[in-house]
């Protein structure tokens, strides 16, 4: 406990200057929407659990709210709970209880994940894999901040250290003990299920295969607590839901898109007939499915983004080293040394003979967990594969013991360097969301990555401050490229260029601009779409981390064309949408930059619409002509040219824009 304290007062120290992910605002805003209202139907993406622990937090110390109503889509339902939080309420206060409320959440889990360990090896274990995750920057950067990637990485991890116990003594309080923490994963992230395949696959394969003396009514025995594991997680799952298959209390679709159209999304045959499956037999609460069906769309399948891997552009997935690759840069060279230490000592058979079975089991999640991501998207980086990374720490607690308990000098002065080397490394970094180690170096690691591990909107703060210290009193209005949202800078008193769309219509109708440019590490990806070389090619004036500041004349077609889009899903997905004026700011942005594919997409589907085949056509071409070259996001435009060609007058629905995922 001392040790987790000592993890939350360096965690709190080094994200101190954080704002907040792209993502959080929406999460709390649900949460206390899921706590006033009893009900799921606000941001389903993920399962409830840290949404109802955050969300109780804050409506019990004040939040302001306003009544729900049905949201067009995903745009609409996340723009209006990001207003709550930013502009209804105090961004600062409402941040710093989330953030007391997630190291209480993490901490408890962190401890429960050390006595899971003490169970399945012993204290020495328990304290070496534990230290790891406190020096860990990833660590540290996830501990305060409202997301689901280190609390199912924690649960998961528990989950299948108690399997180990579970499944070798068949006590009842560890088949209790891995089922609750197995049932706590599925209601913190859809990446969970793959540790239900795991608990599943581990006690079927030692219940058929542990020697028994009565073996066959000995088996069915066994088989028949696997299943009761398996029937107690989901019940918890369930319970997370308060027991109900409907996301409100009155049972009707409340969702910011239907369900069916959610499943619909899902190209890849094995996951759709899955999850047809599940919707047939209501295994799960609707809100669940329905998140489960936009990870495995979004996740799985990927979403159509250029993303800079090693220096290498690729849109929508990255190679299929990319996980493995990712976790050696992000993790400090000290730690992966005692990981694979720990590793080298579990296969040359220097552990004692009763870790085999958890070792092994752990080690067999561990590749498990990766041949899973490498069919995965990638744009997430080093968040989606947090669950590998504790794991990991457990063969580094397998070694920091050995190292201990035997008599060796040479493994303890390993042990010992290995783990000065990782502090030396990971704590002098404030901002630890942006760390890389030595290999790359966290300063450069924008030129050869830019996935989310490097950024993800916390240097917002930044500009607020930048843009009243040195912008405001002069009335410069910046162009802002960076991953905040217009909600957040509105409620942070930042003025900017596409603000007011009257005032700034002129300007933003020039593909040439000049003044102050706040720029994040994505807008520098040299892109198929929406490319920005003049900023690739300029001197930043300044820099804060991953957020650079540029200044002075630049020919930026793409920011406009970036501009004239977001007002059209703005007006076509509203409360009172308004399909014309979509239109004419669809129109405006393929003139700027016809590069977006998915800007034709739309601007065809608003054509499509009012029958205007010829021009829908022509503008569905366009968008195959810009697409990149990749299958999946190909496929379907050729598929809805082959339909308007073939039935022109037919009533055809329209082409989901993948960017809206």
């Amino acid at each position: 406990m001392l040790l987790v304290a000592i993890g939350i007062f360096r965690s709190a120290v080094a994200t101190r200057l954080d704002g907040f992910t792209l993502d959080e605002a929406y999460h709390i805003a649900a949460g206390v929407s899921y706590v006033e209202h009893s009900a799921f139907q606000i941001n389903p993406e993920h399962p409830p659990l840290v949404k109802l622990w955050v969300g109780s937090f804050i409506a019990a110390t004040g939040f302001v709210t306003k009544p729900l109503r049905q949201f067009s889509d995903k745009p609409d339902e996340r723009r209006f709970m990001q207003e709550l939080v930013f502009q209804s309420n105090d961004p600062d206060s409402v941040q710093r209880r989330a953030r007391t409320a997630m190291f209480c959440l993490n901490g408890f889990f962190l401890i429960c994940l050390a006595l899971a360990l003490r169970r399945a090896f012993n204290a020495g274990v328990a304290f070496g894999a534990l230290l790891f995750l406190v020096i860990d920057p990833t660590v540290a950067a996830h501990w305060p901040v409202v997301m689901t990637d280190l609390p199912v990485a924690l649960l998961s991890a528990t989950a299948i250290v108690f399997v180990t116990r579970a499944f070798r003594d068949w006590i009842w309080r560890d088949l209790a003990a891995c089922s609750l923490f197995l049932g706590l994963a599925l209601t913190a992230k859809h990446s969970a299920p793959v540790v239900v395949l795991v608990v599943a696959a581990t006690g079927t394969v030692v219940a058929c295969w542990q020697p028994a003396v009565h073996a066959r009514s000995e088996k069915l025995r066994k088989l028949l607590k696997v299943a009761t594991v398996l029937a107690g997680a989901l019940l918890v799952l369930w319970g997370s839901y308060l027991f109900r298959y409907a996301e409100s209390r009155l049972g009707e679709l409340t969702f910011n898109r239907p369900l069916a159209d959610k499943i619909t999304d899902v190209g890849t045959p094995m996951y759709h007939s899955v999850l047809a499956t599940m919707n047939a037999m209501h295994i799960v609460p609707r809100a669940y499915l329905w998140g489960f069906a936009d990870t495995i769309h979004a996740g799985m399948e990927g979403r159509p983004y250029p993303q800079l891997i090693f220096g290498r552009v690729y849109v929508r997935k990255g190679p299929k080293y990319f996980f493995p690759a990712m976790i050696a840069v992000k993790l400090p060279i000290g730690l992966s040394v005692l990981s694979v230490c720990g590793l080298i000592l579990f296969l040359a058979r220097r552990l004692p003979p009763e870790w085999n079975l958890p070792a092994s089991v752990i080690l067999a999640a561990t590749i498990f967990f990766l041949l899973v991501l490498a069919a995965g998207a990638t744009y997430a980086g080093i968040r989606h594969a947090m669950p590998v990374v504790v794991l990991l720490s457990v063969f580094a607690g397998l070694f920091a013991e050995r190292a201990v308990a035997v008599d060796s000098s040479l493994l303890k002065t390993v042990a010992i360097v290995a783990y000065l080397a990782a502090c030396a490394s990971a704590l002098p970094v404030l901002r630890p969301w942006e760390y890389f180690n030595e290999s790359v170096g966290t300063r450069n690691a924008y030129r050869y990555f830019s996935d989310e591990g490097v950024d993800l909107g916390q240097r917002t703060k930044e500009i607020a401050v930048y843009y009243r210290k040195f912008l405001k009193p002069s009335a410069q209005l910046p162009n802002i490229y960076y991953f905040s949202s217009d909600e957040e800078l509105k409620g942070r008193d930042v003025d900017y260029l596409g603000r007011d769309d009257q005032r700034d219509l002129k300007r933003l109708s020039q593909p040439e601009s000049s003044g102050t440019f706040f720029v994040g590490p994505i807008p520098l990806v040299p892109s198929p779409f929406w490319d920005r070389p003049a900023l690739r090619a300029a001197t930043p004036t300044t820099r804060f981390g991953n957020l650079f500041v540029y200044q002075g004349t630049f020919s930026l077609p793409a920011g406009p064309a970036a501009f004239f889009y977001f007002t059209g899903l703005e007006k076509l997905y509203a409360d009172k949408p308004d399909p014309l004026a979509a239109e004419d700011a669809f129109r405006k942005s393929a003139e700027m930059d016809p590069t977006g594919f998915f800007v034709h997409i739309e601007l065809a589907n608003l054509l499509l619409r009012r029958g205007a085949y010829d021009e829908a056509l022509r503008e569905y071409s366009q968008a195959l002509k810009f697409a990149p070259a990749d299958r999946a996001i190909r496929q379907p435009i050729e598929e809805q040219i082959q339909r308007v060609t073939n039935q022109p007058s037919a009533k055809i629905p329209p082409l989901r824009n993948p960017f809206l995922e």
